[in-house]
This record gives C-alpha cells, structure tokens and sequence, in this order.
C-alpha cells in the first residue's frame, strides 16, 4: 500500500470537518451509532452533531477516498481539561471505518490525525476508551503508543431513571 510522507494511506486523505460536512457526517455519525446497537436517527445524528459543532464542543475528522471523494470514516474529538496539569486533554470519544474500507489504515490515518490536531492545541494528552473485548481496537491504539493507564479505575453514575 502507498503511503504518504505523514504515513498515511495515499488513498487516503483526512480532513478537519466545516459546516458543510454536517449531512455527510451525520450519516456516519448514524450508522456509527446502529454498530453500536442503536435504532437508525438520521435526523438525531443530524442534530446532535450540528449542535457539538456550533457550539464548539467537538471536533470531527472525516477521511474521504482522495480518488472519488466517498467517506471513509471519521473520529470525534471532545474537549476536557487536566486540573492538575492546567492543560487542555482530547477526548478521542468516536471512531468509525465504513464496514468496505476497514482494515486498509483508515483508521489509522483518522487516529493520526486526532493526534496531530491535539498537539497543535497544544493538549496534554489524547485519551480514550475501548471495550475489554475490542481487541482489534487495542491492537490498532497500542501501535500507535497508547498506553492503558494503570493505578486508576473509571466510574459511572447514570442519570437515567
């Protein structure tokens, strides 16, 4: 496979998400959700995308084919901050690789880009979480230096009645 000097597939080209990417987006957004077990909301995903990026509360990469334009995938990025450190952290929270192009560094190149856009803001770190028994997943982030913390534990308290 062909890569570019920053690594990347050539087939590939990554790109920061603007205003008039929400329709593609949000039908990535969609079928990212259904992977994960929830009913189809075109219009939900719509919606909730327009209003993280309009209010500035994430930030979103879209890989397209750099030959026909189609979208291969994107990630999500949300911002946090280290109150010990006093330093912005991204919360790399989405990722997904349409089913047709998965396992040909698409997600790679995505994760590349998240780590690059983090470093130019000048973040902390880029953190996320995966499943225990996504193992492709940890493969994919371990390669390229995530390290899974140790000495700390996450919790939850859900809201929800």
């Amino acid at each position: 496979m062909a890569t570019t000097e920053a690594g990347r597939p050539s087939f590939v080209t990554v790109v920061r998400s603007t205003p008039a990417d929400l329709d593609a987006a949000s039908h990535l957004f969609d079928a990212y959700r259904v992977f994960y077990k929830q009913p189809s909301d075109p219009q939900g995903a719509h919606d909730f995308l327009r209003a993280r990026t309009e209010r500035g509360q994430s930030e979103i990469f879209l890989a397209r084919d750099a030959a026909t334009g189609d979208l291969l995938g994107f990630t999500q990025l949300y911002p946090s901050f280290s109150s010990v450190s006093m330093r912005a952290v991204w919360v790399l929270n989405d990722l997904f690789v349409e089913p047709g192009a998965r396992r040909r560094g698409v997600a790679r190149a995505l994760m590349e880009a998240a780590r690059e856009f983090a470093h130019a803001t000048g973040a902390l770190r880029l953190v996320l979480e995966t499943a225990e028994d996504n193992v492709q997943a940890q493969a994919l982030y371990e390669s390229l230096g995530y390290r899974r913390e140790a000495g700390t534990r996450h919790y939850a308290l859900s809201l929800e009645s």
